[in-house]
């Protein structure tokens, strides 16, 4: 027999019928249709949030606060100038070449490079949000380029 589409099925077993609840008691989902007996869990609308303990005391409002948390802060992926020598001479490091070769973690990251360590070969280190002073200096000293991003 020539398979085409007039004669196009799923395959045996593959797709189910949706199960229809609160339809009758002779759906074996009728009456409460499978949310058990009263309370607030099994009435329309309930979503619990969360962090809910079912009226405890929340653990993340029971834990002392200290300090003071800055809403405003913002976190820079750090790349120190000694493990930039991991790339050869005369290459441009992007943020890209900086996630292949595992240095930093995420791209949504802003990069910051740090001046730690001693840079040993001459590279142009493009597309990093900012640059510690000592940074671009030895980035400078070792005959490299640094460009900025905005």
């Amino acid at each position: 027999m020539a398979v085409n589409l007039s004669n196009l099925k799923p395959a045996r077993g593959s797709r189910h019928r949706k199960v229809r609840v609160g339809r009758g008691m002779g759906s074996k989902l009728g009456r409460t249709a499978g949310k058990g007996n009263k309370g607030q869990k099994s009435r329309k609308g309930y979503s619990r949030r969360p962090g809910f303990e079912g009226g405890q005391m929340p653990l993340r409002r029971r834990i002392p606060k200290r300090g003071f948390h800055n809403p405003s802060r913002f976190e820079y992926a750090v790349v120190n100038v000694e493990s930039l020598n991991a790339f050869t001479a005369g290459e441009t490091v992007t943020p890209e070449l900086l996630i292949a070769s595992g240095l930093i973690r995420e791209a949504r990251a802003a990069i910051k490079v740090l001046g730690d360590g001693e840079l040993k070969t001459a590279l142009t280190v493009r597309r990093a949000h900012k640059f510690s002073k000592s940074a671009e200096e030895k980035i400078t000293r070792a005959g490299g380029k640094v460009e900025v991003l905005p």
